[in-house]
């Protein structure tokens, strides 16, 4: 009898649980992006198995910074593009999304490249017309489902990650090796070594997961009722900041764990077989079938899709929510896109944008290079202003953060300045 009677509250504790992921489960996912699965497969494949401690170090930074941007959100209401062109000089809202905006559209170009990649590489066919398909089903998806489905299904397609992990159990993985790496810092001179350190450091904290999680705060108190901005209702901070702690804790978790898989799966068979020159997703997948079997790579394959179709309404939107709040335009998903013409049509701009970036003649690779370039430098401005803004009393009240996740959050901060040192370092040494 005991038993039967404290089933229903447990139940209820799991079923609350679930339902509480949200914003942070989605940008969690939406970080493993095929771009960024693209930047894990060079890591394990080139480096093996050492790099693997910096999963590690990144999970409580990426955790605190998106901890932070959420708290902004769900405390004053009001987006992170919407906060800075209130409190910060216009100009420096509108550079910040100037180059958001280039490397979204670039971002989403090779990831629709990458899905394209990914079906020729189940099927067969013209990769282009898949890219494009692509492209459009994203930009409407995000124009024509409802805000609630909408939501519900990037809940679902986070699922489509499990993939990865699956693709990792199909093969012999030497884990004496693994922990070694996991638990043993190790460094190397060479410039290739730091390259792939910076770019797994932009990877995992970047500046358009800070503007959607935000933003997607902000669409949760539109959207439910009973919810208001922490500084007009201080009575709700309680349950949502554990709401906003645990839901982002378990997308960041959830994000590391699956790079992780990718980083073994790749040194385990492609870096240990002498394979180390890999440049896109597609081309891991390709290399990993005669090494790993069909199924393994298909697997893989079918996470290049299902990821990109998460990543992309996100990179979209978060550029939307970013433009829209700058310049003081209806703004959301939860609204009809009659009612957000300019917010609708940046989504459709950057992902048709991105989709016929792969007819122009430039390299996707270096597109790409680039696009990582232009974050890692965007995001440390931004991390400087969310700092910043975190601590204010006027746009936080008396929930500014402080005590260890301030710490974390200006600790990840000087760990991304120093990316970004290093990335330009590096980028100049290779010439």
């Amino acid at each position: 009898m005991v038993t039967t009677a404290s089933n229903p509250p447990n139940n209820n504790r799991k079923l609350r649980w679930l339902r509480d992921l949200g914003p942070g489960l989605i940008t969690g996912a939406s970080d493993d992006d095929p771009s960024g699965i693209a930047t894990y497969s060079q890591a394990g494949a080139q480096l093996g198995f050492r790099p693997c401690w910096v999963m590690l170090l990144t999970y409580p930074l990426m955790a605190a910074i998106q901890e932070i941007s959420a708290r902004i959100g769900r405390t004053s209401g009001a987006g992170l593009a919407a906060n800075i062109r209130r409190h910060y000089p216009g100009w420096a809202a509108q550079l910040i999304v100037f180059a958001l905006g280039v490397a979204n559209t670039i971002n989403i170009g090779a990831d629709l490249g990458a899905m394209g990649d990914g079906v020729r590489l189940l099927i067969g066919g013209p990769v282009l017309l898949y890219t494009l398909v692509f492209g459009i089903l994203c930009a409407a998806a995000q124009i024509l489902v409802p805000y609630a489905k909408y939501v519900a299904l990037l809940k679902w397609l986070a699922l489509s990650l499990f993939s990865y992990l699956l693709t990792l159990a199909m093969i012999a993985v030497p884990w004496g090796a693994v922990l070694h790496g996991l638990f043993v810092p190790t460094f190397s001179p060479d410039p290739r070594f730091w390259s792939t350190l910076v770019a797994v450091l932009g990877t995992t904290i970047s500046p358009y997961l800070f503007f959607w999680q935000a933003s997607q705060e902000v669409e949760e108190i539109a959207a439910t009722p009973e919810r208001e901005a922490l500084v007009r209702k201080p009575r709700q901070a309680d349950n949502a900041l554990q709401r906003i702690r645990v839901d982002t804790y378990t997308g960041m978790a959830f994000s590391n764990v699956v790079a992780l898989a990718i980083m073994i799966t790749t040194a385990a068979t492609l870096h240990l077989s002498g394979t180390t020159n890999i440049e896109t997703a597609a081309q891991a997948a390709a290399a990993l079938q005669p090494l790993a079997g069909r199924f393994a790579a298909a697997f893989f394959a079918i996470g290049i899709i299902s990821t990109g179709l998460l990543s992309v309404p996100v990179l979209a939107g978060s550029l939307a929510y970013a433009v829209a709040e700058t310049r003081g335009w209806p703004q959301g998903l939860a609204r009809l896109p009659h009612r957000a013409k300019g917010f609708y049509g940046t989504i459709a701009a950057a992902t048709l944008g991105g989709a016929l970036f792969n007819f122009s003649p430039v390299s996707p690779i270096k597109a790409l290079y680039w696009s990582a370039v232009i974050n890692g430098l965007v995001a440390v401005p931004v991390m400087v202003i969310m700092m910043l803004i975190s601590g204010d009393r006027r746009v936080m009240g008396k929930f500014g953060v402080g005590g260890w996740l301030r710490a974390l959050g200006w600790l990840a901060t000087l760990v991304m300045a120093g990316a970004a040192v290093a990335l330009l370092w590096t980028s100049f040494a290779a010439r």
